[in-house]
């Protein structure tokens, strides 16, 4: 991951100062403790400006609508104490100056405020962008007092710069490197990042092909082109290798490479703790089920106490009674068979006793069955909810799951709307659930009775309805083409053969309180893919 430096900091300034300046402030929020959005207005047109101060993906870069979609920002109802202050001090306040210090990652805009007074008062909001460092601090223009940070920096974690409310703000201490711009020597481009000032890792890797006067164009910014590749960007894309598309602006090379890190880390920590829960519900249901399947085994003797009354009432005409025991031939395979007797019974005592076992091992071979088909039930519906887990590719689709399996935490807000993924396939509509909510919604919202329903066999996937709106039945390319989407979207490999069914709605049935997407189905047909 490519991280901002200070000659990209420059640029993305210099390239909006027409904008900065004069600005005012709309809104101010804050999404997590590490980042702020502040909606700034000016000339007609507002913006959304996104700073993150988080140690690993620090950047600061106007928001688009999809930059702000992939970075999924949600609010707190309660603000955090630092964007509440930044409202009290920065409501409506106005941009008057925005620099850069000599050499710093650093971005100070200088804004002017309204008092309770309605006099005018200066403050500066200083945005640090230092890897574990970064932080935002809001102080006065004139006595230089902080008045609050976004995150305190007391001296058990700092003994050089200590940072919180009523201390007066100083800069980080200065580095001993040299710059670039007056130096006239021999250049060594392997000391580059360790001598001199405004070089990062990655940029110094991009000199290392350029002569002297080249590099201070590029630290003079006379020369951006700014790109962007598969995993890293730069404003000066013409020195960069690989396969990379040149954007108009810095900032939308910052906006896409940074909002694209933010969405791979949110949905795989999205996704990483959905699983968990869903892995630890499967592995305690598959251990309930194999000791019960165990116990089943080693204690099913119905067929035996059966066996045994019968025979026992059958040959009582022998009057071997009061016995421990007694040895008779098994009229089915013709094998002596030693039967247990309670001695103090006679011989048909002994059968009613065996017919009693039998009625109640029965009964508990019943409902041990309906255990166990309960517990497949939930087996199969973790196992569908992994699947779909470690299928989603949106925030949509996952918010679905959660739901699903967090209710208690949406029951007093509304639930998201589900929206099945729609294709179209020879002039035929065609749903594929993504989650459970999904599948349910297309079975029981979508579907008409002769619409036709596909799903993998004995595997978790997904729901894929095939709607039907003429008397005209569908051709069997429609058909196989629905099918092979039932399989692309299940847990079988993809260069595995498998079993997909299909059946009319009005053959499925989901019984009561079954879990959500869970459905019973006659009348399948079955296509191998």
């Amino acid at each position: 991951m490519i991280n901002i430096d200070y000659l990209t900091i420059r640029a993305f300034l210099r390239e909006n100062n027409n904008f900065f300046s004069g600005a005012r402030i709309q809104k101010i929020r804050q999404s997590t403790p590490r980042d702020l959005i502040i909606t700034l207005r000016n000339n007609g047109e507002s913006r959304k400006l996104y700073i993150n101060i988080s140690p690993d993906i620090y950047h600061i870069c106007f928001m688009s609508e999809n930059g702000e979609k992939q970075r999924h920002l949600t609010y707190p109802k309660n603000p955090p104490m630092f964007c509440m202050l930044l409202r009290k001090y920065l409501d409506n306040a106005k941009i008057v100056e925005v620099k850069q210090p000599y050499y710093e990652r650093i971005i100070e805009f200088v804004l002017e405020a309204k008092t309770d007074f309605d006099a005018n008062k200066k403050y500066v909001l200083a945005v640090e962008l230092m890897g574990k460092h970064s932080n935002i601090i809001l102080y006065d223009k004139e006595t230089f007092v902080i008045a609050g940070c976004a995150h305190n920096v007391g001296e058990n974690k700092s003994q050089i710069r200590e940072l919180f409310g009523g201390l007066p703000y100083v800069y980080p201490p200065v580095s001993n490197k040299k710059d670039f711009l007056r130096y006239f020597g021999k250049i060594n481009h392997d000391t580059l990042f360790d001598e001199f000032l405004g070089f990062s890792k990655y940029f110094a890797q991009q000199c290392r092909n350029l002569e002297l006067e080249e590099i201070k164009d590029c630290i003079e910014l006379k020369n951006i082109n700014p790109a962007i590749t598969e995993s890293y960007y730069s404003i000066f894309g013409q020195y960069i290798n690989g396969d990379k598309i040149f954007k108009d602006t810095v900032n939308e090379v910052l906006d896409e490479y940074y909002s694209k890190i933010q969405f791979n880390k949110k949905i795989n920590t999205l996704k990483s703790g959905l699983r968990e829960l869903a892995v630890s519900k499967l592995k305690k249901i598959k251990t309930s089920l194999s000791k019960i399947e165990s116990i089943r085994k080693r204690r099913d003797n119905t067929e035996k106490y059966k066996l045994y009354g019968e025979l026992l009432t059958a040959y009582a005409y022998t009057n071997n009674n009061y016995v421990t025991s007694v040895i008779l031939k098994d009229y089915n395979t013709g094998d002596d068979i030693t039967i247990p007797l309670d001695e103090n019974l006679s011989m048909i005592d002994n059968a009613k006793r065996y017919f009693k076992l039998y009625t109640k091992s029965k009964r508990t071979r019943e409902k041990t069955e309906n255990l166990i088909y309960s517990l497949s039930s939930s087996k199969e519906y973790w196992e569908g909810v992994i699947y779909s887990i470690d299928n989603a590719d949106t925030f949509e689709i996952l918010d679905g799951i959660k739901e699903e399996l967090q209710p208690e935490v949406y029951t007093k807000q509304k639930q998201t709307q589900q929206s099945p993924e729609q294709l179209d396939i020879n002039d035929y509509v065609v749903y594929l659930g993504r989650n459970n909510r999904q599948n349910d919604f297309i079975i029981s919202k979508l579907a008409k009775d002769d619409d036709i329903w596909f799903h993998i066999k004995g595997h978790a996937g997904s729901h894929v309805l095939l709607k039907i709106n003429t008397q005209k039945e569908p051709e069997e390319k429609v058909i196989f083409e629905c099918a092979k989407l039932a399989k692309k979207y299940s847990s079988v490999p993809e260069n595995e053969k498998a079993g997909v069914i299909y059946t009319r709605r009005k053959y499925l049935r989901k019984p009561p309180g079954a879990n959500p997407g869970y459905v019973t189905y006659r009348n399948e047909k079955e296509i191998y893919i």
